[in-house]
């Protein structure tokens, strides 16, 4: 066995490594290269040259295309540029723009990653004789029995689990992260040491196709139509004004929502159906169970086989928090977490991502993305009550 935990040695061994133009990746593939491997490097163009590929933090597009080029000429390793625009705005954008509009805040990390960077790429990498794909992304992976487990990486404040955890089984057999147990000045130090440009470069975005995180931006260009007017209601039932689309309110928000009133007021819901921003006071936000869709478990035991009263774990429900106390629940083809101190801000279309623990090392047992959840008995009461009601109410 090899340092990738392969079969052969190192310079039998094929690694594609998926190359963003960014320092992380370039790292992997410096670092796979002095380890010996036959390192093959593949980048993929994502997106259109339009605003969001010149501007700093961007990623998989026009300039950081040619910094990928600019690295694997000074490793030494061939390079390849695969035209996947058409792929990513399928598979990505467009049900990003689609999620949006049906009143969700979703996640196309987690959409690029499952379908375009560990399906498709991952089929060319097999396509090339690749043994493995590595990445740049900062999480752990290790030998669990006759398979591949994945654990949080050493860098707490890099942590990308979150983001993949719709990762599944047969993938993570065939992923590598060489990055899991560095932190990212490591990282840079070795890109120094390898006299890359890339070096100093700044981190991408999240959102790499979406210029200065505009997301209504370009909603309303992919989606013309979504931006129906409508009323800003509050979860009593007073109409308190009016909003120029739904798209440009997330659950939890409290700045910028347009109203004035002598309390403090959060969106607590939005309602796709009818135009409506349902807003209330942050009470209103404590949820304590969520039902999940997509689910995918990563656990050794089957779902079938959780304890009657629910599996207690971990849960994370946004990338930038760390993982609370729950309880997993799967009965009759339903998956449900009840989470153990509540939480605020709980949002359809956004993951909740499952870990053994909360500590740097635990392992993760995947996740599913968030249906729809249940807030406090008063605040379900009253959010029903407006469901029953006409679109537009007195104030």
């Amino acid at each position: 066995m090899n340092s990738l935990d392969l079969p052969g040695r190192p310079e039998e061994t094929r690694i594609v490594v998926a190359m963003s133009g960014g320092v992380d990746s370039s790292v992997v593939a410096g670092l796979l290269k002095r380890g010996g491997y036959d390192v093959v490097g593949v980048t993929l163009q994502l997106y259109d040259h339009g605003a969001a590929t010149h501007r700093a933090g961007s990623c998989c597009a026009g300039q950081d295309i040619d910094d990928a080029r600019r690295v694997s000429e000074t490793l030494g390793i061939p390079h390849y540029v695969l035209d996947y625009e058409k792929r990513f705005k399928e598979a990505v954008i467009d049900p990003f723009a689609e999620s949006y509009v049906a009143g969700e805040t979703p996640i196309p990390c987690v959409s690029c990653n499952q379908t375009v960077k560990f399906a498709d790429l991952l089929e060319t990498a097999r396509e090339l004789g690749a043994d493995a794909l590595a990445t740049g992304h900062y999480i752990r992976s290790r030998a669990n029995g006759a398979h591949r487990a994945l654990y949080r990486p050493v860098d707490a404040d890099r942590d990308q689990s979150y983001f993949l955890f719709a990762t599944t089984q047969a993938q993570i057999d065939f992923l590598r992260f060489p990055l899991g147990h560095l932190s990212k000045p490591q990282v840079r130090a070795e890109a120094e040491a390898m006299g890359l440009v890339v070096a100093n470069k700044q981190d991408s975005q999240d959102i790499c196709f979406v210029p200065q995180g505009k997301y209504s931006d370009i909603i309303a260009k992919l989606k013309p139509t979504a931006a129906t007017p409508g009323d800003i209601v509050h979860i009593d039932g007073r109409v308190l004004g009016s909003h120029e689309g739904i798209l440009r309110y997330t659950i939890g928000q409290r700045r910028g929502i347009g109203v004035a009133s002598g309390e403090p007021l959060y969106v607590v819901h939005l309602d796709a159906d009818r135009a409506r921003v349902i807003v209330g006071p942050r009470e209103a936000l404590e949820t304590h169970k969520i039902y999940l869709r997509d689910l995918n478990w990563l656990g050794d035991e089957a779902l079938s086989s959780l304890p009657t009263g629910g599996l207690e774990l971990f849960a994370k429900v946004r990338s930038t928090r760390p993982p609370r106390p729950a309880v997993l629940h799967h009965r009759d083809g339903a998956s449900w977490v009840e989470l153990v101190d509540g939480e605020s801000g709980i949002a359809p279309g956004q993951a909740c991502v499952l870990y053994s623990d909360d500590g740097d090392d635990a392992r993760v047992f995947g996740g599913g993305f968030i249906e729809r959840s249940e807030r406090g008995a008063e605040a379900e009461a009253m959010l029903s009550r407006l469901a029953a009601q006409p679109a537009r109410q007195s104030a």
